[in-house]
C-alpha cells in the first residue's frame, strides 16, 4: 500500500485546489523534492507563451497551403509532415494567434495522445483546438532543452499529475502555466541543443530514403506523375455492376481502374497477394480481458508502418497470453490492418516483444520467392494498394476489408534487383530513424541524470552512449 502525509497548507497551494489521492503520489513527491536542488522556473508569462489552436469555421482540410499540425501527427517528438493535412491562408490568418513556427513546443492537451509532446519542425502552420503551443521566450531556456524536459520522465510526471483525477482528461491553459522546469547551465544546454538536432537531422533521412522507395514504385508503373481525380459523371455497363456485386457509383470511379491497369499492364507482371502470401487470422479476446499492465494486446490504433505507437495501450494477463500464445507475432512476417483504418502494414524485420495482436490484424508471411517481404509492405502501404482498398472498403460506415477482397489484391511483381534496390532503402530508412529515437531517448536521459546528479555525469553518460552508437556530434 502507497501512502503521503500531505500538510493541508500544501493542499491549497494548487489552483484547482485537488484533494484527491492520485494527485499525492509519492512518486510526485519525491520528484518534487529533486528540483529543490536546482533553480526551477515556472510556464509564467515572462516564460513562455501559451496559446490553444482552433479549427476554423467552414475550414475543409486540403493537400497543400498552411499545414494544420493535430496531435496525431507527432512522430517520435516531432512533426510527421507525410500525414499532414492543410488549410487555406485566409483561415490561417483568422486563427493568426495559434500559429506556430519553428521550435515551438506542443502539448496533445485532450484525449488518448494526452501529454504527448511535439517539436515543431516547419516554418509557419497552425494547430486546432486539442493541442497547447508553448513559445519560450527566455533566453535562459533553450527550446531544445524545454523538450527535452517535458518528454523526459519530470515533465511527464507533472503532465500525468494534472491528467489523473478527471472524468474527461484536459489539460488548459492554467494547468499548463502551473508547469515547470529547471534551469541547467547553457553549456550543458546546447550539449542536449545538438542531441535534439542530430536526432531530427536522423529523422529527415529517414524519410528521404522512404520517399525514395516510393518513388522507384511508382516510377516503375509510370506512376510517379499520377494524381487521382474525382469524377463527378462517368458511365459504366450494368455488366460491370453484375460482375462486381455492387452498384454504388464510388466503387467505379475511373481514378481506381486507372492503378489496376497500371499494375495490370507492368512489363515484368504481377499476381494477387493470396498467392504470394500465407495469412493468419488474429484473436479478440474482449474488452473485459484488459488491464493496465502485462503482456501489450496491439490493436490497429496501435499499428503504424514505421513502429508500435502506444496510443491507448492496452494489456492482457500473462495466463491469458499463455492461451493464446500461438497467435504471437514473429520476426519476417508482416502486419496488416483490416478493419477501421485497413492497409497499415508493418514489417517485423526483428524478434518481437511478447504481444497478443487483435482480431483487426492479419499476420502475412511471404511463401515464395517472387517477393522481398520489405517490399512488399512497401507496395501494400503505397497508393497502389491503398486506392483498391478505398474502393473496396468503401460504402460501409465502419471500414472493413474483407479476407477475400485482401488476397484479390493486385500487387507488381518488380525485378529482383530492382526489389533489393528499394529493400536497401527501406533499411537505410527504419535505420535513421531508429538512430532519431536512440538520439531522443539519449537527451531525454540526460536531461534526467543532471537532475538526479550533476551536469558532468549526464555529459559523461551522453558521450558513452553516443560512443556505442558510432555517433560523434
Amino acid at each position: 500500500m502507497q501512502y503521503s502525509i500531505v500538510n493541508y497548507k500544501t493542499v491549497k497551494e494548487n489552483s484547482d485546489f485537488r484533494i484527491d489521492a492520485e494527485y499525492f503520489y509519492p512518486e510526485f513527491l519525491r520528484n518534487e523534492k529533486l528540483f529543490r536542488k536546482h533553480k526551477v522556473v515556472y510556464f509564467n508569462k515572462n516564460f513562455v507563451d501559451i496559446k490553444f489552436g482552433t479549427t476554423p469555421k467552414g475550414a475543409h482540410f486540403q493537400e497543400s497551403g498552411i499545414p494544420f499540425v493535430r496531435s496525431q501527427n507527432f512522430s517520435n517528438g516531432f512533426i510527421d509532415d507525410r500525414d499532414l493535412v492543410y488549410i487555406k491562408k485566409e483561415n490561417h490568418l483568422e486563427q493568426i494567434k495559434s500559429k506556430i513556427i519553428l521550435k515551438d513546443i506542443l502539448i496533445a492537451a485532450v484525449g488518448a495522445t494526452i501529454g504527448e509532446i511535439g517539436f515543431s519542425t516547419i516554418k509557419e502552420g497552425n494547430t486546432n483546438q486539442n493541442v497547447a503551443r508553448v513559445r519560450v521566450k527566455s533566453e535562459n531556456i533553450y527550446p531544445e532543452f524545454l523538450f527535452a524536459f517535458l518528454k523526459s520522465k519530470y515533465g511527464q510526471y507533472q503532465l500525468g499529475k494534472l491528467n489523473t483525477g478527471n472524468a474527461q482528461a484536459y489539460l488548459n491553459s492554467l494547468n499548463i502555466a502551473s508547469l515547470f522546469t529547471v534551469e541547467l547551465s547553457k553549456p550543458f544546454q546546447e550539449k542536449i541543443q545538438e542531441l535534439i538536432a542530430s536526432a531530427y537531422q536522423k529523422l529527415e533521412n529517414s524519410q528521404s530514403f522512404y520517399s525514395q522507395a516510393e518513388e522507384l514504385l511508382l516510377s516503375e508503373l509510370g506512376l510517379a506523375d499520377w494524381k487521382p481525380k474525382h469524377r463527378l459523371t462517368f458511365v459504366k455497363n450494368f455488366s460491370e455492376t453484375q460482375k462486381a456485386e455492387r452498384i454504388d457509383a464510388e466503387y467505379f470511379q475511373p481514378k481506381y481502374e486507372e492503378i489496376i491497369e497500371a499494375v495490370k499492364k507492368y512489363k515484368e507482371g504481377f499476381d494477387e497477394l493470396g498467392n504470394l502470401v500465407k495469412i493468419k487470422k488474429s484473436v479478440e479476446p474482449g474488452s473485459e480481458a484488459y488491464q493496465e499492465k502485462g503482456i501489450p494486446f496491439v490493436r490497429v490504433s496501435n499499428l503504424s508502418k514505421f513502429e508500435f505507437a502506444n496510443n491507448n495501450q492496452q494489456f492482457i494477463s500473462e495466463e491469458l497470453y499463455g492461451e493464446l500464445k500461438n497467435h504471437q507475432p514473429k520476426q519476417g512476417e508482416i502486419l496488416l490492418s483490416k478493419d477501421a483504418t485497413p492497409g497499415v502494414a508493418y514489417y517485423l524485420n526483428e524478434e518481437p516483444q511478447k504481444m497478443i495482436v487483435s482480431g483487426g490484424i492479419l499476420r502475412l508471411k511471404v511463401d515464395n520467392g517472387q517477393v522481398l517481404p520489405e517490399y512488399l509492405t512497401l507496395v501494400l502501404n503505397s497508393v497502389i494498394v491503398q486506392k483498391q482498398i478505398e474502393r473496396d472498403a468503401g460504402g460501409s460506415i465502419i471500414n472493413h476489408w474483407r479476407p477475400d477482397q485482401v488476397k484479390a489484391t493486385l500487387i507488381p511483381l518488380l525485378k529482383e534487383a530492382k526489389q533489393k534496390e528499394i529493400k536497401e532503402l527501406i533499411e537505410k530508412s527504419f535505420n535513421d530513424r531508429k538512430l532519431s529515437k536512440s538520439l531522443l531517448e539519449i537527451a531525454k536521459r540526460g536531461v534526467e541524470i543532471a537532475i538526479e546528479k550533476d551536469e558532468q555525469e549526464a555529459e559523461k553518460w551522453i558521450k558513452s552512449e553516443l560512443a556505442k552508437l558510432e555517433i560523434k556530434l
